[in-house]
């Protein structure tokens, strides 16, 4: 019987820097062995909503998130089953007509800001991470990601991050801290903690006969 693939939770708040850390794993390990699922892929289709009322959303609340859909593309990863890997379009505020193929991996990364909010998920993994930042490095980073990247004003950005990054931060994020297997202070600058990681997915490998 075929050895039941790894999975590796990684959250924290946003701009913590868990993209730094799932890179830095992908490059020890090589993209032909790892799955990479973002949880922001999972946000809700609302294209039955008016542009209006998507403007609304709170894409930092565990309710903004199709978790069903994302366990069921999980389970058909564990069964070496390839995904549709859905895209979300930010520009409409709605998932995109396009997909991304994802075949199935020895390690899957499960990375997002609430992976480790739902219990469900939870029981999915074999390593719970969370990468653990200071407010004020977290804030500039989302500064210049959303100013750069999908192109908002600096004023929008810090208004959402007082208005609802932060208190949702603190009332969903920041509690599933309880819940990681290892805590990684300041991302992917931390090069000791990700030693330790890969070392450990190593030894997840070998105790699952992968290598």
């Amino acid at each position: 019987m075929q050895p039941k693939p790894v999975i590796i939770g990684i959250a924290g708040g946003s701009g913590s820097g868990k993209t730094s850390v799932t890179k830095a794993i992908i490059e020890r390990f090589g993209e032909e062995s790892i799955a990479l699922i973002e949880q922001d892929a999972y946000y809700k289709d609302q294209t039955d909503k008016p542009f209006e009322e998507r403007l609304k959303t709170n894409y930092d609340h565990p309710l903004a998130f199709d978790t069903d859909y994302l366990i069921e593309h999980l389970v058909q990863l564990l069964h070496y089953k390839a995904i549709e890997k859905p895209v979300y379009d930010y520009t409409i505020h709605t998932r995109s007509k396009e997909t991304v193929h994802i075949e199935p991996r020895e390690v899957i990364i499960l990375e997002g800001i609430l992976v480790l909010e739902d219990e469900r998920l939870r029981n999915l993994m074999d390593i719970k991470l969370f990468v653990d930042t200071d407010a004020d490095l977290r804030i500039i980073r989302r500064l210049l990601r959303d100013t750069k990247e999908r192109a908002r004003t600096m004023d929008s950005v810090i208004d959402q991050y007082l208005s609802v990054v932060r208190p949702m931060h603190n009332q969903f994020v920041e509690p599933t801290k309880r819940y990681a297997d290892i805590i990684i202070p300041e991302g992917g600058q931390n090069k000791v903690a990700i030693d330790l990681m890969v070392t450990k997915i190593q030894t997840i490998l070998e105790q699952k006969s992968f290598l």
